[in-house]
Order: C-alpha cells, then structure tokens, then sequence
C-alpha cells in the first residue's frame, strides 16, 4: 500500500511538471502546486463513455456565437480539445497546428472546437492570430466543461490540462489522447477519424453525410 501511495505521488508530481512546462510558469511555484494538489482528479472520460453535452459562448475568426455541441454533432463528429491558455507557447502551437489541418478535418465531416477558461474578448483575438480564422474556440469561464470531461488540471482547476476527444454524431467518446506535448493532438486525432471502420461512427451514420 506505501509503495503504492508512493507511485501515484510519483505520477501526479510528473503530471504537475508537466503541465508547468506546458504553460510556461516558473518552476519554483511547482513545490507550491504539488502542496496544493488534491490527493486524486476527476478521470478522464473513455471510450465509449457519453460525452457531456454543452453550449459556451465562442469566437470563430474574431466573431463570437453561442457553440453546441449537439448542433455540431448533426453535422458530423466533434474535436473537443481543451489546452490551459491562450497566447501560451505550447496552445499557440497547438492551435496553429489545428488551423492548418482544418482542411483535413473538413473533408472527413469533423468540427473542430477549442476550449480553455479564457475570457471571450480574449479568444476573439485568439481566433484570428492563432486559429487563422479556421476553427472556433469556446471560453468555459466558470470550468463547469473541463470538470465535467475530467479535463481540469490536477493542481489548479483554473487551468485545463492538454487532452482530445473525438466524439461520435451519437455524443459517444471514440478516442482519447492526453498528452501535454501539443505536437500530437492533431495527428492522433485525425488518425482515428481516418481510422474508424468505414468512416462511421457507432450510431452507423457516416461521418462526411450533411
């Protein structure tokens, strides 16, 4: 049981460091934040697991709209992304990546939504610099989203920690990845749209069918 208790501090302390190194914070706040860690976060949500639906106000290409997740999924599957902040150097890379694989998104069927607890008036900048004006970013001010898709930090729920969803047109999780390294969320994601048996979701709708 020590041993084991051992392990998870061992875990939770690297998932800590590794969301400093992702946001650019100094390291010399980490003793503080692993003080003030909660001793177990929320899980994830996992594969097949029903994705929380939810409406947040968001900005695409400087605009802002109200974002559905449900009006989205009518469309075809969603991208739910959630990153720490906005105008980091790790989201910025991050979302430049999304932008310019929103052509590939678009052709399998699939939206791409962004999501942080950035202000609104922040991600309207956000949206034209960063995501080049080719996908929306939703700001879930009081992190009731990241809560509910177990995607707030383990040390500060102010912050989202780095991980992906693709949710199915039937509002089910088909894939997961949750890593703080931003370079990979846009090709593991596009991965398991391409790879999904014949390009449906588990309802059996096909993706790319408006």
């Amino acid at each position: 049981m020590k041993h084991r208790s051992r392990s998870a501090r061992h875990a939770l302390a690297g998932g800590v460091l590794a969301s400093f190194v992702s946001l650019g914070l100094p390291a010399s706040l980490m003793p503080v934040a692993l003080l003030a860690a909660p001793s177990a976060a929320r899980a994830e949500l996992k594969v097949g697991d029903r994705a929380p639906a939810f409406t947040a106000p968001a900005a695409l290409a400087g605009d802002s709209f109200e974002f559905s997740l449900e009006k989205a999924l009518a469309r075809g599957p969603v991208v739910v992304y959630f990153y720490p902040k906005a105008f980091t150097q790790g989201c910025t890379i991050e979302a430049n990546s999304f932008a310019e694989a929103h052509d590939e998104y678009a052709a399998l069927g699939a939206t791409v939504i962004g999501v942080s607890r950035d202000d609104i008036d922040t991600l309207k900048k956000f949206s034209v610099s960063e995501c080049r004006n080719k996908f929306a970013v939703a700001s879930d001010a009081n992190g009731s989203i990241m809560k509910s898709y177990g995607a707030a930090m383990p040390f500060d729920s102010g912050y989202a920690r780095r991980i992906s969803y693709v949710v199915g047109r039937d509002r089910k999780v088909v894939y997961v990845y949750s890593s703080s390294n931003p370079d990979g969320h846009v090709p593991n994601t596009l991965g398991a749209l391409r790879g999904l048996s014949g390009g449906k979701d588990s309802s059996g709708a096909a993706w790319g069918r408006r």
